[in-house]
């Protein structure tokens, strides 16, 4: 059995580069080798520990694109149908779906019951911060449509599909709705961009860094507000654009605790708080609960996209690239051995979008 390299997380805050065994497909599964392993923000709270305590050790990153290198017995298409080979590229979804249990059966949703977010790092393995990512029977992948652009579809990695996911379960934007973004990183970048494309009037992003504030504007923001400026002048200037009322929409995507009582403040009468960001950072924050009587406001969350939801986001990204500068929101690449500089540079606000390059040494 052969080896390859891995960023295993031993412990919270503790990064390691293994050398770990390289796996056969088991039986409906295939073999990847890894193109780009996207970082994601909530990687940076899994790296603190804010995230809970993980199964170490793991190998991290859940979002990925990689050739086929082998696949399973059984297997001929993807999960779409799609006729797939070695050498094809895919992206999946992160969790394998058992198809046996009560949210996948009788709900239809995800996370499945059955299912494990990570699995020893040893042990066949889809993380993506690595040479290679054994994907297991259940686990949903899709080809990449020919002349797809890699960095376009890895540099919303996880992010479009979960805000797609989002605005299922608790809404759309309809047309003519004034949209406010709370943070300009991945998710809610892909929430400024499915915005635009559902006809939004006004789409105005929140962020603290301008290079995130720029990309915002080329994906469809119609305003940016700063984080440098205080809430109460991030407010005046988010109504002054909106009117009175206040905005249809509140999306929170910036993944810190303190963005929660602001988006309920800043949200409009008869509006909607959707909370996307916040997987990773455990905690509570107070807000009065009679503002959302008096607002008529509606608070909803979601997570974990389904596998429809990362085919959708593929299609999406594949199609809309030059259209829209997707791939430039990949920023920088890191290689196998540099995932902490990734995760550090992430969580710095440095970067708009990290991936991990295996050919990086």
């Amino acid at each position: 059995m052969s080896s390859a390299r891995a960023c295993v997380l031993v412990e919270p805050n503790r990064i390691e580069t293994w050398d770990v065994p390289v796996f056969d497909p088991e039986p409906g599964g295939a073999l990847v080798r890894i193109v780009a392993g996207g970082v994601c923000g909530s990687d940076v709270h899994i790296l603190s520990g804010e995230a809970g305590i993980m199964p170490f050790p793991i190998i991290l990153g859940h979002e990925g694109v990689g050739r086929i290198e082998k696949l399973g017995p059984g297997v001929t298409t993807d999960y779409a149908g799609v006729a797939v080979k070695p050498g094809d590229l895919v992206y999946w979804a992160p969790i394998a779906l058992c198809h046996r249990c009560h949210s996948c059966t009788v709900l239809d949703e995800t996370p499945c019951d059955n299912s494990q977010f990570f699995e020893h790092a040893e042990k066949p393995n889809w993380g993506s911060y690595a040479d290679f990512a054994c994907l297991p029977n259940g686990l949903a992948f899709f080809r990449l449509p020919d002349g797809a652009s890699v960095d376009a579809v890895i540099a919303l990695g996880c992010a479009l599909p979960t805000v797609l996911r989002g605005f299922d379960r608790c809404g759309q934007i309809r047309m003519g709705d004034t949209v406010v973004v709370q943070g300009a990183g991945p998710v809610g970048l892909s929430a400024i961009l499915v915005a635009k494309l559902s006809g939004a009037r006004e789409i105005i992003a929140v962020d603290m860094h301008e290079n995130r504030l720029a990309i915002a504007k080329a994906l469809g923001a119609t305003a940016t507000v700063s984080l440098k400026d205080p809430a109460e002048e991030r407010r005046r200037q988010i109504y002054d654009r909106v009117s009175v009322n206040g905005p249809d929409v509140v999306v929170e995507a910036a993944g810190v605790l303190q963005a929660f009582p602001e988006g309920v403040d800043i949200a409009g009468n008869h509006g909607r708080y959707i909370i996307l960001g916040l997987w990773g950072a455990i905690g509570t924050q107070p807000i009065s609960p009679r503002d959302l009587t008096l607002k008529n406001l509606t608070i909803a969350g979601a997570t974990f996209p389904k596998p429809k939801h990362y085919h959708q986001a593929l299609h999406l990204a594949a199609r809309l690239n030059g259209e829209y500068p997707l791939a430039e929101i990949v920023s920088h690449r890191f290689g196998v051995g540099q995932a902490l500089e990734a995760l550090e540079a992430t969580a710095a606000g440095a970067v708009i979008k990290a991936v991990i390059d295996p050919e990086i040494n």
